[in-house]
């Protein structure tokens, strides 16, 4: 029931002038019924959003969130769907935060086009400024970039560039002198443990052969320092592509769920480039779409080396290159392709070190479980604070 306090007399003259019509603060009255019905419908449809949301639904998320885009009318009021929301706001039951949930939906989504719609959405609403942000730009220095000219500018060798066997070098090297060690400890020990590491080694050899090496490298990123050294490397694919533009369909840590996905290796970040794609479809293929494609692959390896000062993973990245060398009309010879991996290597890791804060925003909020939305929410907050 309205409460309705009215304190303005018949004749205000013979009041004083605070108790005038035009004062009455002293009326208080509960919004009009239609207002509460617009906004319980309104709370309605933000329901139906959440539940797109864990759906994993891109295309009614963003249907959703375009229909309450503001629209200014022709006397230039906000429209009555953008009112509600920032009714629903001040009442804390929402928040124009809930937009950034909808990039979490688009890992499920095969349409990559509606993916690419959904952070230019973002984008024009003001959510993503420093997307695409290096698109556009040539960074200073030679094309031609020997093994002299990359140790000159990243100082370090050609080797400390380039993926690692396991086993070979780095912590793995430590995993297998200790593995190697203990084995040969039991055996001096008197204890046969030869049938047992056969088996072992037959199970190894089974997973490499049918699931892609996946069940070891679930068994591996659950060590510390491989693990933080998967989101190094994921979060330089992640951040690279972010700032050249690519849309960013998400990233996948799970070796389970990456083999699911045809993702070979341990993990990897999908991103995806319109103009390379459309020029595949069309036979050929533009050199500033291919340096960009190639400078968000080797950015994983370039991240691991900014870090850490060499990389170990990044083999499934070099293949993916030289698979896509060999689309090109005409193929890259192995020098040319050689050069073109090491400048891609270079941009990735000057393009890092301008950016390493937002790097390490990046790694930090994929070591905490967040999700696509929460990491590159990390990612524009701390650019935007550095300015």
């Amino acid at each position: 029931m309205a409460l309705i306090i009215n304190l303005t007399p018949p004749n205000p003259n013979i009041f004083p002038h605070f108790l005038s019509p035009k004062l009455s603060f002293l009326s208080l009255q509960t919004p009009p019924r239609n207002t509460r019905s617009k906004t319980r419908a309104a709370l309605r449809e933000w329901q139906e959003y959440e539940e797109a949301v864990k759906r994993k639904d891109l295309a009614g998320a963003l249907t959703f969130l375009k229909s309450i885009e503001p629209i200014e009318s022709v006397n230039g009021s906000a429209s009555a769907a953008e009112s509600t929301r920032s009714r629903l706001a001040e009442l804390g039951l929402v928040g124009y935060e809930r937009d950034w949930e909808v990039l979490d939906t688009c890992l499920n989504a095969d349409d990559m086009k509606l993916v690419c719609s959904a952070y230019g959405f973002l984008k024009d609403r003001g959510f993503l400024p420093n997307f695409g942000k290096c698109r556009n730009i040539v960074l200073e220095g030679p094309r031609n970039v020997t093994p002299t000219v990359l140790k000159s500018s990243t100082g370090l060798e050609v080797s400390k560039l380039s993926p690692k066997k396991w086993g070979v070098s780095g912590s793995s090297s430590v995993v297998l002198v200790a593995f190697l060690g203990g084995v040969s400890f039991l055996l001096s020990q008197g204890i046969d443990v030869r049938p047992n590491l056969a088996a072992i080694l037959g199970l190894a050899f089974m997973d490499s052969i049918f699931l892609g090496g996946s069940c070891l490298a679930q068994i591996s990123s659950y060590w510390p320092p491989n693990r933080r050294r998967i989101l190094v490397h994921e979060a330089g694919h992640l951040l690279t592509a972010y700032l050249m533009g690519c849309p960013i369909r998400g990233v996948v840590l799970d070796p389970i769920v990456a083999m699911q996905m045809g993702i070979q290796g341990q993990a990897g970040t999908q991103f995806w480039d319109e103009k390379m794609a459309n020029d595949l479809a069309e036979g050929r293929l533009d050199g500033t779409a291919f340096d960009r494609y190639c400078m968000v692959l080797f950015a994983g390896i370039a991240a691991e080396a900014l870090v850490y000062g060499e990389a170990e993973g990044g083999e499934n990245d070099e293949n993916l290159f030289r698979s896509i060398c060999v689309l090109l009309q005409p193929p890259l010879s192995v020098a040319e392709m050689s050069n073109q991996a090491r400048w891609s290597v270079l941009q990735s890791y000057n393009l890092l070190k301008w950016h390493r804060h937002a790097h390490r925003a990046a790694v930090k909020a994929l070591e905490n479980g967040g999700s696509l939305s929460v990491v590159i929410r990390s990612i524009e907050e701390t650019m935007s604070s550095s300015i």
